[in-house]
């Protein structure tokens, strides 16, 4: 009996393993490994094609010297597609490298020495350079695998170090500024006040840095489906990404022989492209609320400003400019006649820039609509009839923005709001995002799929149709890239202003980008400086918060640190929503109008600086505002500030970014001497020093050597060409050294610049001398002053070409200011 009983459990368990095993077969039936390399089926100039066990086909190249390019075809055939995050316009040289073979191994050796290492059995890939250190690896517990059911596919790769640390991947909500340990998606998402942690939200780079020791490389995975990340939040040996469709297609940036990030950055951006250079009333105070109407109050507002001295230059008008919603036209009872206040603010020193969003109102008797359905510019849902949404205006049509026709045809929209005198255009809603509705299934959850369109909508694919679940994280980018090529095209002689939300990687070739729909409280204030760091590092320079938080009140001091915080960053404007009361800078009460004022005087005082810091990104790809890691990567108690950061390389920026605090530590990086911006003490590097940090203050360092050019107030950007540039050189530099900065100046708008209409300040700083050269036709401003920071006492003698100059000592400020001819070549200090 008891044999009996022993037999039957036996038989039952065997029941459950067999249900279980089939349950599980069935799970992953669809998934495979990439299995085992069969042959090389071709060998090219620049790598080799590879046929695999599991009928997939793996391509690895040296897309050029510093960066490979691995692509797994689930089906055996490379896919075919617009590359929408490429720049065309980069040429490529492919280079040369040579092939290794033996039983167990393939050897791709690039040009510098980097050797691609593929092993066989089972498909793996490791990259090691010249010295044999490895750059990254794959890891061959957890093979390379694609579900050929649902079209999915993964790799995962071994991490350097459990304490490796990960940056980038565009703009997330992570108030750290590391995302090791993080699971990151990209799908992008109107995400209206989000919380902190929220992911996705807005923006979508699959692109990212490791660093390990003063190591750095970068990774770039080439798909616009839905992608992820695990950066060792599973496990900590190892991190894995994958998508929901499409190849594997990732670039690995190895940084070049010093691995360094600048390197990295470098190859990315010759990659995906560049943000050409802005209007520099662009780089000017900017002025938005939900919504500033009607004409009599866009104009107040204007009047505030000049009235209350607080610098600015743009102004945004929101979605109630519009006749009821409708894109491209003038609510005239509101604005009876836009031409004329558009032309009036411009006099007053202010440009104005629309918001112009996706959706068009779906309205028989509107033109803009009557001509996109005639055209056929419109998004169809999969039985070939018109996709129409709520948004705005109710329902709503949407051109089809991959389609080069439609893109086309919006651009060429905007014709009568140039023609008005409109400077620049903001493109919202593009995730595209939409209406909920009573019929939208509940609860109605912040990532809901009702939020955007459905996933088997067709698009046109510039010739390569797909559906939405392929093309939808580059519907933003793609309207942001009709806006400025359309206004390129109707106003030529002019550099376009375009501000998206929504972007895909390379996405700054077109557009300036905001970090949407944020909060007005202290955390999200904090949390602007690693999201616009790590999205300034993913390529896209031009970036910047809701200044004052875009919903709910924030308090006098927040306002003010908030400003503080944002006063040096790339793109600076202040953003609201309108029922919570009036948030401009001079409705806090007169102490705070004063120390707003200051802040935003700041902000003009250093344009030249971050100008100059514009070009050299137009140049080389790195970015204007640049997490503290970026700048000193040897340093390994960088890695993980969030609190701080770079504005080129001789500025060091320290919000206060906790309520109520008049004082605050800071960390000083370690390879380089530091000099406090206002006391002019000097800090050695690599250490943390407490700070005062009252509320009018702004906590700055400047790097010893550095010097910094600066120019004195104006009101807006159209004063520059008559305002005197202070040099601002900081002393302290080591005897036998010399260190190098530049001025860059031009018109600030319109291409002369491409030309001759430009000139370049050189100067080379050594320890008691300053040289001072100058190339380029353009007149540009006169420098007048030189201010010599952190210098202890007073000089015997400051002279140029042998002669004496006055000069002024301070020694509360620990500066020495000189004034100048503005022919000055060569400059002695003498102690």
């Amino acid at each position: 009996m008891r044999h009996f009983r022993i037999v039957r459990l036996i038989a039952a368990v065997f029941a459950v393993v067999v249900i279980l095993a089939f349950s599980y077969v069935d799970a992953i039936a669809g998934w495979h490994a990439v299995g085992s390399v069969t042959k090389i089926s071709e060998q090219t100039k620049n790598g080799v094609v590879l046929d695999t066990s599991s009928g997939a086909r793996v391509s690895v190249v040296f897309f050029d010297a510093n960066t490979i390019r691995v692509r797994v075809a689930p089906n055996g055939e490379f896919e075919r597609g617009p590359d929408y995050a490429f720049d065309p316009s980069h040429p490529r040289t492919e280079p040369t490298v040579t092939n290794e073979k033996t039983a167990t191994s393939i050897v791709v050796t690039g040009p510098d020495g980097t050797k691609v290492i593929i092993q066989r059995t089972p498909f793996s890939v490791k990259i090691v350079d010249a010295n044999g250190e490895t750059i990254v690896q794959d890891d061959t517990k957890h093979e390379t695998m694609f579900d050929s059911e649902t079209g999915e596919i993964q790799t995962t790769k071994l991490r350097r170090s459990e304490v490796e640390t990960y940056y980038g991947f565009g703009e997330k909500a992570f108030a750290e500024m590391s995302r090791d340990g993080k699971y990151v998606v990209n799908w992008n998402t109107d995400t209206f006040s989000y919380p902190i942690g929220t992911d996705p939200i807005y923006e979508s780079i699959p692109f990212f840095y490791a660093l390990s020791h003063g190591r750095s490389y970068g990774l770039f995975f080439n798909n616009t489906y839905r992608t992820y990340f695990d950066m060792g939040k599973t496990s900590p040996e190892r991190y894995t990404f994958g998508s929901a469709g499409g190849e594997l297609d990732y670039f690995v940036f190895t940084g070049g022989t010093e691995h360094s990030p600048r390197n990295v950055i470098s190859a990315y951006a010759d990659l995906t492209g560049k943000t050409p250079l802005p209007p520099i009333w662009a780089l000017g105070n900017q002025q938005s609320r939900w919504s500033y109407f009607p004409e009599s109050r866009v104009r107040e507002i204007a009047a505030g400003f000049r009235k209350n001295k607080i610098p600015a230059d743009v102004i945004y008008l929101d979605i109630d400019y519009m006749n009821g919603y409708r894109v491209f036209t003038w609510d005239k009872t509101r604005f009876p006649d836009p031409k004329k206040m558009v032309a009036d603010l411009r006099a007053d020193g202010f440009k104005t820039v629309l918001i112009i969003d996706p959706g068009i109102k779906v309205d028989e008797n509107y033109s803009v609509y009557k001509d996109g359905q005639r055209n056929g510019i419109f998004v169809k849902n999969p039985d070939g009839s018109e996709l129409n949404r709520d948004v705005w205006p109710q329902a709503a049509a949407f051109p089809d923005f991959t389609d080069p026709k439609a893109r086309a045809w919006f651009g060429a929209q905007y014709k009568g709001d140039v023609e008005d005198g409109i400077a620049g255009f903001w493109n919202d809603m593009n995730e595209p995002g939409v209406f909920m509705n009573a019929k939208t299934e509940k609860p109605e959850v912040l990532h809901h799929p009702a939020k955007t369109f459905p996933l088997d909508i067709p698009h046109k694919g510039d010739g390569f149709p797909g559906t939405h679940r392929r093309y939808h994280n580059v519907f933003g980018m793609q309207m942001a890239r009709s806006t400025f090529e359309g206004v390129s095209k109707l106003r030529p002689e002019a550099r376009p202003f375009v501000l998206t939300r929504a972007g895909f990687a390379g996405v700054q070739r077109y557009s300036a980008v905001w970090t949407g729909d944020n909060y007005a409280s202290w955390d999200h204030m904090a949390l602007s400086i690693p999201m616009l760091a790590n999205l300034s590092v993913s390529g896209v320079p031009f970036v910047g918060c809701d200044v004052g938080g875009f919903n709910e009140m924030p308090s006098g001091e927040l306002y003010a640190r908030w400003l503080q915080a944002a006063a040096l960053t790339p793109f600076f404007r202040s953003h609201s929503v309108g029922w919570v009361g009036n948030k401009e800078p001079w409705e806090y009460g007169d102490e705070f109008t004063r120390i707003n004022r200051q802040t935003v005087e700041l902000r003009y005082k250093f344009l030249p600086y971050l100008y100059t810091f514009f070009r050299e990104h137009e140049r080389s790809g790195a970015p204007v505002m640049r997490p503290v890691w970026f700048e000193f990567p040897k340093d390994e108690q960088t890695y993980l500030i969030s609190d701080q950061y770079m504005v080129g390389s001789d500025v060091l920026v320290t919000p206060v970014v906790k309520q109520g605090t008049v004082s605050r530590e800071v960390y000083l990086p370690a390879g380089a001497d530091w000099v406090n911006w206002w006391t002019g003490e000097k800090f050695e590097g690599g250490k943390a020093q407490k700070v005062d940090a009252p509320i009018d203050r702004l906590p700055i360092f400047v790097r010893v050597g550095a010097v910094i050019p600066t120019q004195a107030v104006i009101q807006n950007t159209t004063e520059m060409a008559s305002s005197p540039v202070t040099l601002n050189v900081v002393a302290g530099i080591a005897a036998g050294k010399t260190d190098t900065s530049s001025l860059y100046e031009d018109s600030g708008d319109g291409y002369g610049y491409r030309g001759s209409e430009w000139k370049e300040v050189r100067l080379e700083h050594r320890r008691g001398s300053l040289k001072i050269s100058r190339t380029g036709k353009f007149a540009g401003q006169q420098i007048r002053f030189l201010e010599i920071v952190g210098i202890d006492a007073k000089p015997k003698a400051v002279n140029a070409s042998g002669k004496d100059l006055a000069f002024t000592f301070d020694p509360a400020t620990r500066r020495v200011r000189v004034e100048l001819s503005g022919s000055e070549t060569d400059i002695s200090l003498v102690r």
